[in-house]
């Protein structure tokens, strides 16, 4: 299944919908986006529509095909047309991390340190512009990582 984003004001993704390959399909059986947006276009009457990758993440193709607009789209996403690129919503959270131009994706002003196991996870300070070390247990009963506090 191929995948188009639905593309509305100010660039946004407002849905993401799968398309039978079968449809891409030119007349030497080459898959061509230009073919399902249209198709698209006929069907909804809506104008704006921009393929997608599901295997496409950070700029990198997960099976290790060629990637395709740095992020597979999703609803509240912007497309950005210079970067030809899916960016996701800048989280909320943390308003000091930046785009990362090169895989558009948003990542903390300092790097995080490298080092991490299960027990020991490094979390993003907003307030104090670091990254804290944080313990945590397995537990059984639950079967998840519980935060130890210290």
């Amino acid at each position: 299944m191929a995948h188009f984003a639905k593309i509305g004001l100010n660039n946004k993704v407002i849905e993401v919908v799968s398309v039978n390959n079968s449809v891409l399909l030119d007349a030497d059986g080459v898959e061509s986006e230009v073919n399902g947006i249209q198709f698209l276009k006929e069907l909804t009457h809506w104008p704006i529509w921009k393929q997608t990758s599901y295997n496409t993440l950070n700029g990198e193709h997960k099976l290790g095909g060629t990637p395709m607009r740095k992020n597979y789209a999703g609803i509240g996403y912007t497309y950005d047309e210079d970067k030809d690129a899916f960016i996701p919503p800048k989280p909320t959270l943390y308003p000091s991390w930046v785009l990362n131009e090169t895989t558009c994706k948003w990542e903390p002003p300092i790097e995080k340190p490298s080092g991490e196991t299960p027990e020991n996870r490094h979390v993003w300070d907003e307030e104090n512009q670091q990254w804290n070390q944080q313990s945590f247990t397995y537990n059984e009963e639950t079967q998840q990582w519980d935060l130890i506090n210290e």
